[in-house]
C-alpha cells in the first residue's frame, strides 16, 4: 500500500460531516474539478451526483452506514455500504481528485469489504457501474469484482443523479466474494 494511504483514519459519517461528504462526492465525479482525477463523470453526466438529502438519509438509515477515510483532519475519501439481504452494497464511493493515484481508494475499499464481512457477516459485496466506464470496471476487475451482465436503466429524467450527455447510459451490477 502507498504511504499516502497509511495514515488514513476510518469513521461512520455523522450529520454534520454531509456538507463535507457531498463536496468531496461532486468534487471527485462532477464539473471541472472532478477532471484532476481520473473518476470524473463530467464528459457523460452533468449536474449534480448527490445533495445533502441523499447523503444524510444515508447516513441515518438502518442497514446503512458513510464510510469515511480522514487524512489530516480532512475526509478525503467515502463509500456507502448497506447490508441487503445476504450481501453489502457498496455506493457512494469517491477519493478526493487531487489524492487520486496514491492508494487511497485500494485502502477504503479493503475497509470496506473488511468490515461489511467481520460486522455484517456477509460474503458478497455488489456495486453497480455506469456501464460505458470501462475504465473504472477495469480498475474495480483488477480488486476482484466481476461483471454480471445484469443491467439495470439509467434513471433519465431524475436530475438527483445528473443530467445525461448521452443515451446509452444503464448500470451493470459488479459482485465480488469476501473471503
Amino acid at each position: 500500500m502507498d504511504t499516502a494511504a497509511t495514515d488514513l483514519t476510518f469513521r461512520d459519517a455523522t450529520p454534520a460531516d454531509v456538507d463535507a461528504v457531498v463536496r468531496l462526492i461532486e468534487s471527485a465525479y462532477r464539473g471541472d474539478s472532478s477532471r484532476a482525477g481520473w473518476t470524473t463523470e463530467a464528459d457523460i453526466l452533468q449536474g449534480q451526483r448527490t445533495d445533502p438529502d441523499g447523503v444524510l438519509a444515508v447516513v441515518e438509515a438502518p442497514d446503512c452506514r458513510l464510510l469515511t477515510a480522514e487524512q489530516d483532519g480532512r475526509i478525503v475519501a467515502c463509500c456507502q455500504l448497506e447490508l441487503r439481504g445476504g450481501h453489502a452494497y457498496f455506493g457512494m464511493f469517491a477519493v478526493s481528485p487531487t489524492a487520486q493515484g496514491a492508494g487511497l481508494g485500494k485502502a477504503v475499499m479493503a475497509q470496506a469489504e473488511r468490515e461489511a464481512r467481520e460486522d455484517w457477516g456477509v460474503t458478497e459485496m455488489h456495486m453497480t457501474v455506469i456501464s460505458v466506464r470501462e475504465d473504472l470496471i477495469a480498475w474495480y476487475e483488477r480488486r476482484g469484482y466481476r461483471r454480471t451482465g445484469r443491467m439495470t436503466p439509467f434513471p433519465y429524467g431524475d436530475e438527483r443523479f445528473g443530467i445525461p450527455q448521452r443515451d446509452d447510459l444503464e448500470f451493470e451490477l459488479l459482485v465480488k466474494e469476501l473471503v
